[in-house]
C-alpha cells in the first residue's frame, strides 16, 4: 500500500518504453532501481535511468546500447557497473546506468546505501497503471520516502563506502528531508573515514552539494556531523575569530552564510526588496549556467568561493596602531591556500585559477569607488583587464560578500548604494572596448615604424595605456591615438630609437 504522502508520476517516457521493448521476451530479469524510482515515487523530475539486471552488466549493456543507439561506457569493472550514453536533440544526452547482480534482486537491494535507493520495479510492469503498488521493498524505504527522512539500509554502509557519509548529507539537503536519527549518529561516528575516499570523490561530493540550493544549511549539517573540515581542514580556525563591527559573524559564520548570499545573488530578483537590486539579465543567467570546472556551473564555483574566499584571516589578523583589527594581505596568502587546498581536492586547473582569481581579488569591486564618485572608466578597464574571464563572477561575490558582512543588519540604502557600484562597473564595462580583445587604433608595429624605436617592453606599455584611453574615452580614432603616442615619447627622453621616425622626410 502507497502511503498517502506520496504521489507516484503517472507519467510514461519514451525512453522506458524502449527499454521495456528491449527486456519484453523475458530474456533478462532487469529492474528500475535507485534515484529514478525514488525520484518517480515522489512525482519529482527525473531523466536518467538506473537498471539492475541479472548476470552481466556489460553484456547487457552492449546489446541494450545497440537497441538504444548509445554507447556503453564501463564505470566500475570490479563492482560489474556501466553506463550507456544517449544523444538526445533537447537535452544534449540521457544516461541509463547498469548494474549486474547475481544472488537475486532482494539481496541485492539490501546492499544499496539507503532505504529510498533499495527499491525496484520489474521493467516489465512500469506500464501497469497501479505500478508503485509492484514495487520491491525489502528494507522500508516507501514508508522512509513518506516520512521525508534519510535512513542507512544496515550498520556497515558507511564503513562499505566512506563516499556515502557525503551522499547522505546531499540527499537530505536536496530533498528537504531530514537524517534519521541513528543514520546521523553513524555518519558522525564514521566520520573519520572521509578521509580515506579519494580525493576525486570528495570533490564531487562537494560540488553536487554546492550545486543544489540551500547549500548553507547542507555545509552546517556537514559540520555538525564532523564532515566539513576534515574535507577543507583550514576552515577550523576560522571559528570564534572575531571581526570588526562592520561584520555581523565571525569568520566562520561569515563564510557560511556569503555561500548561501553567493547563491541568492545568483538567483534572480525572487520578488526581494533586497535581490532586485541586483543586477540581473537574461545574459547573466546564461552566464552562471554554463559549466566551467569538473561538470559544474559557474554558479557552483561562486559559491565554492564564497566559502573560501577569508579563509586566511585568523593568519593575518592583527591589530593596527589606533588598535583596529586589520586583516592585511588575507586576499593575497587566501589565493594561495585554496591553490594548495583544491589542488589537494583535485579541482581542474581551469576551477582553480578562478577561485584562486577571486579570492585574490575579491576586495577589488567595493574599493573602485573615489569617495562619493563612482569608479571611472579608466580604472573599469583595468579591473576587466586584470581579472578576465572571472571579473564579472567577482562582482557578484563582492555583492554576497556584502550582504553576508551586514546580516540582518544590512540597511536598504547602504546596500543600494553597493548595489549601484556593481552596477555601474557592469554598465560601464558593457559600453567598452573589451579588456581581453580591445579594438586596435594602432599596434607595435606602427609605433615603432612611425616613431623610429627599437622593439622593446615600451611598446607594450604604450599600446596598453592607449588602449586604457581609448576604454576611458579619451581618444577615439588612430591619429589620437599617434598623438598620445608622441606626447608618452616626449615624456621619456631616455627613450632609445633606432633612426629617424618613419614619418619625416
Amino acid at each position: 500500500m502507497i502511503p498517502p504522502a506520496l504521489h507516484p508520476s503517472d507519467e510514461r517516457p519514451e525512453l522506458l518504453a524502449r527499454l521495456a521493448a528491449f527486456f519484453q521476451d523475458g530474456r533478462e530479469s532487469a529492474f528500475l532501481v535507485g534515484g529514478y524510482l525514488r525520484d518517480s515515487l515522489l512525482a519529482r523530475p527525473c531523466d536518467d535511468v538506473d537498471l539492475a539486471v541479472a548476470g552481466s552488466a556489460e553484456d547487457t549493456g552492449l546489446a541494450l546500447a545497440r537497441h538504444l543507439s548509445g554507447v556503453w561506457v564501463p564505470i566500475g569493472p570490479a563492482h560489474d557497473t556501466g553506463r550507456i550514453v544517449i544523444p538526445d536533440e533537447t537535452r544534449g544526452q540521457f544516461h541509463v546506468d547498469v548494474t549486474g547482480f547475481t544472488h537475486g534482486i532482494e539481496q541485492e537491494l539490501r546492499r544499496r546505501d539507503f532505504t529510498m535507493n533499495a527499491l525496484a520495479l520489474p521493467v516489465s510492469e512500469w506500464r501497469a497503471e497501479h505500478w508503485a503498488e509492484r514495487v520491491i521493498d525489502p528494507t522500508g524505504g516507501i514508508a522512509d520516502l513518506a516520512r521525508k527522512q534519510v535512513r542507512a539500509t544496515g550498520d556497515g554502509v558507511f564503513a562499505d563506502d566512506p563516499c556515502r557519509l557525503l551522499r547522505a548529507v546531499r540527499l537530505a539537503v536536496g530533498l528537504n528531508f531530514r537524517l534519521e536519527p541513528d543514520t546521523a549518529r553513524s555518519i558522525r561516528r564514521h566520520a573519520h573515514r572521509i578521509e580515506g575516499v579519494s580525493p576525486e570523490r570528495v570533490r564531487d561530493e562537494l560540488l553536487a552539494i554546492l550545486s543544489g540550493d540551500r547549500s548553507r544549511a547542507a555545509l552546517e549539517v556537514l559540520d555538525r556531523l564532523d564532515l566539513l573540515c576534515r574535507i577543507i581542514p583550514e576552515l577550523a580556525i576560522t571559528k570564534g575569530v572575531d571581526q570588526p563591527r562592520v561584520h555581523y559573524w565571525d569568520v566562520w559564520g561569515h563564510s557560511i552564510h556569503a555561500v548561501e548570499t553567493a547563491e541568492l545573488v545568483t538567483k534572480g530578483h525572487q520578488n526581494s526588496a533586497i535581490y532586485s537590486l541586483v543586477p540581473w539579465t537574461p545574459e547573466q543567467e546564461r552566464r552562471f549556467a554554463e559549466t566551467v570546472s569538473d561538470g559544474h556551473t559557474r554558479r557552483t564555483i561562486l559559491k565554492l568561493t564564497a566559502l573560501l574566499h577569508d579563509i586566511a584571516k585568523p593568519q593575518t589578523k592583527a591589530k593596527d596602531a589606533t588598535g583596529r583589527t586589520r586583516f592585511l594581505g588575507h586576499s593575497e596568502l587566501g589565493a594561495e591556500m585554496v591553490e594548495h587546498r583544491l589542488g589537494q581536492l583535485r579541482l581542474s586547473s581551469r576551477g582553480i585559477a578562478m577561485v584562486s582569481k577571486m579570492v585574490e581579488q575579491h576586495l577589488r569591486p567595493a574599493t573602485m569607488q573615489q569617495g562619493a564618485d563612482l569608479p571611472t572608466r579608466r580604472a573599469v578597464y583595468r579591473y576587466f583587464r586584470d581579472l578576465g574571464d572571472v571579473a564579472i563572477d567577482t562582482l557578484y561575490l563582492a555583492m554576497a560578500d556584502y550582504l553576508a558582512a551586514k546580516g540582518p543588519e544590512v540597511t536598504h540604502d547602504d546596500w543600494a548604494r553597493h548595489a549601484k557600484i556593481m552596477t555601474h562597473i557592469m554598465q560601464t564595462s558593457a559600453e567598452q572596448p573589451s579588456a581581453e580583445r580591445p579594438v586596435r587604433l594602432i599596434t607595435g608595429h606602427d609605433l615603432m615604424r612611425e616613431f623610429a624605436l627599437e622593439p622593446g617592453p615600451v611598446i607594450g606599455e604604450m599600446i596598453e595605456r592607449i588602449n586604457e584611453a581609448h576604454a576611458a574615452g579619451e581618444i577615439a580614432d588612430r591619429q589620437e591615438a599617434l598623438d598620445l603616442a608622441a606626447a608618452l615619447i616626449d615624456d621619456r627622453p631616455e627613450e632609445r630609437r633606432s633612426g629617424n621616425p618613419g614619418n619625416q622626410e
